[in-house]
């Protein structure tokens, strides 16, 4: 039977964030033939929609006005009115800082279940069925959510696969005014200030350069971030590393951290704990750069530099910033 299944998408720059191709793939397939609405909000929105037809988005519903200073209440007032007219069987979410704002508060008003960070979310026998971690990672439930009860479902950004419908979708933008409640501005956010510089964000970025305990010290951490900024990568960091105070956690890269798909992943003095490997295995290609020859890390690589991480690192840093001046 079709669901109709709603999609939060989030955006900056004026595009969709990377996670909302893997939210849409998941969505199609929910839906099973059903329709698929992406909801986009706050400033940018009807500039960022085009373009989400191609993804399986039957249609776009966007909204600014109102919404250009966040606050929690009146976005979720956003989504939850429009989701009690639509009746979608799920709403989908980016697991990240605005699900763990608002996803909650938009279950408890439509009176429905919430599954946070679902590493798989399929069709079951009876409704939705999902896989969740728990236990700081160590375990992982599987649960089936009852037919006719909406499902609010975050889904782990790079933890599902992204596939691109063999026909696009007929696209409608679908601008929407959002009810302006005096109740929902006892919090308003005056200004969001980005963090990292100019670094990609770690969940976003096609290469990625991680660091393990091996560096020793966060002084020593410096030669991640040179190879990074020379390849205009996000740094990342291991449990381990993060654990010992060389990286913050904000950079950990793995089960109880951030799952990233880039393109390139170089892992530096990285044993490969399956916990971290769970984060990072999906890369396209992956470099391990190791001492230990029968590190876990080298079977999964594509390529393997066996060897002093102090020396190669500073050394593969200098060799790319001359080929990339041309």
């Amino acid at each position: 039977m079709p669901n109709e299944i709603l999609v939060i998408v989030e955006h900056a720059d004026g595009k969709p964030k990377r996670t909302a191709f893997e939210l849409l793939s998941v969505a199609v397939t929910l839906a099973a033939g059903g329709e698929v609405h992406a909801m986009m909000l706050g400033p940018g929105a009807s500039a960022a929609a085009r373009g989400l037809g191609e993804w399986g988005a039957h249609f776009v519903h966007t909204a600014e006005a109102g919404l250009e200073n966040y606050t929690s209440l009146r976005w979720t007032r956003a989504i939850a009115d429009f989701a009690a007219a639509r009746k979608p069987a799920a709403i989908l979410m980016a697991a990240g800082s605005l699900a763990r704002d608002i996803a909650s508060r938009v279950a408890m008003r439509l009176g429905g279940s919430l599954a946070s960070d679902c590493v798989e979310l399929a069709l079951g026998g009876a409704g939705l069925k999902l896989t969740r971690p728990i236990y700081a990672g160590r375990a992982r439930v599987t649960a089936e959510a009852a037919s006719g009860t909406l499902l609010v479902a975050t889904l782990r950004p790079n933890a599902f696969t992204v596939v691109k419908p063999a026909m696009s979708a007929a696209r409608i933008v679908v601008p929407l005014m959002v009810a302006e409640k005096p109740e929902d501005l006892r919090a308003v956010v005056l200004e969001v200030a980005k963090a990292g510089g100019t670094r990609p964000e770690l969940a976003e970025a096609s290469i990625v350069v991680s660091g393990g305990r091996s560096l020793g010290s966060a002084e020593n951490f410096k030669i991640v971030y040179d190879l990074a900024d020379a390849l205009g990568a996000a740094p990342g960091a291991s449990r381990a590393a993060v654990d010992a105070g060389y990286a913050p956690h904000s950079m950990q890269v793995g089960q109880t951290g951030k799952t990233v798909n880039p393109v390139l992943y170089i892992a530096c003095g990285i044993s490969g704990a399956i916990q971290h490997l769970a984060g990072m295995r999906t890369s396209k290609y992956i470099v391990a750069i190791n001492k230990d020859p029968n590190a876990p890390i080298l079977k999964l690589a594509d390529y393997a530099i066996v060897g002093d991480l102090f020396q190669v690192v500073p050394a593969l840093t200098e060799e790319f910033k001359r080929a990339l001046r041309g």
